[in-house]
């Protein structure tokens, strides 16, 4: 961050992020999951998809383990809707989406444009788009791209980058942030 106040991001779930970072001793392999300590031991994702009127609402961590059951729940929901194709979602995305989603306090549920995407809807969007990866980390199940009413793309992209902990993506024209659990990055407008 380049020291812009974090609008949108409420001060509640910031104090909250931080606090629960200060506790946390151990290093961990991404920074999302300091955010999401101190939340009970209990990790949540909410979404909604447009394209399939579906919705989430799912508990999917408790004490220190992910919740089978639910992991596979999350990969239905995050399935390639135009195909149907559906793969092991990774949870470190999932984790990086949650942790965002607390730091904003947001009201509502995300709402997802694009999660799991096989190749053959990868290649499809290329040819549509030159904003389109050829090898896209949505192809890996590592990727989402998300929407908020109550924040602009800016407020989320913050969220996600106070995390560190994978790519994140600013597409304001379109109106949606790209979160990946790969290497650290952020690019967009």
């Amino acid at each position: 961050m380049t020291g812009q106040p974090l609008s949108g991001i409420s001060r509640r779930g910031l104090m909250g992020a931080f606090a629960a970072t200060m506790i946390t001793a151990a290093p961990t392999a991404s920074h999302a999951f300091g955010f999401l300590r101190g939340a009970g031991d209990i990790r949540r994702i909410k979404m909604y998809n447009g394209r399939t009127g579906e919705s989430i609402d799912q508990i999917y961590w408790i004490d220190g383990n992910y919740v089978p059951e639910s992991l596979a729940e999350i990969n239905r929901f995050m399935r390639d809707w135009r195909t149907g194709g559906v793969i092991n979602f990774d949870p470190r995305t999932v984790d990086i989406l949650t942790a965002a989603h607390r730091l904003m306090d947001a009201p509502e549920p995300y709402l997802l444009l694009s999660g799991y995407r096989s190749p053959q809807t990868n290649a499809m969007l290329r040819a549509r788009s030159s904003g389109v990866a050829q090898n896209s980390l949505h192809m890996k199940g590592e990727a989402a791209d998300v929407r908020l009413k109550s924040r602009s793309v800016s407020q989320m992209a913050r969220a996600a980058e106070a995390c560190a902990s994978g790519g994140v993506g600013r597409y304001s024209g379109s109106n949606f942030v790209h979160m990946d659990c790969g290497p650290v990055r952020h690019w967009g407008a």
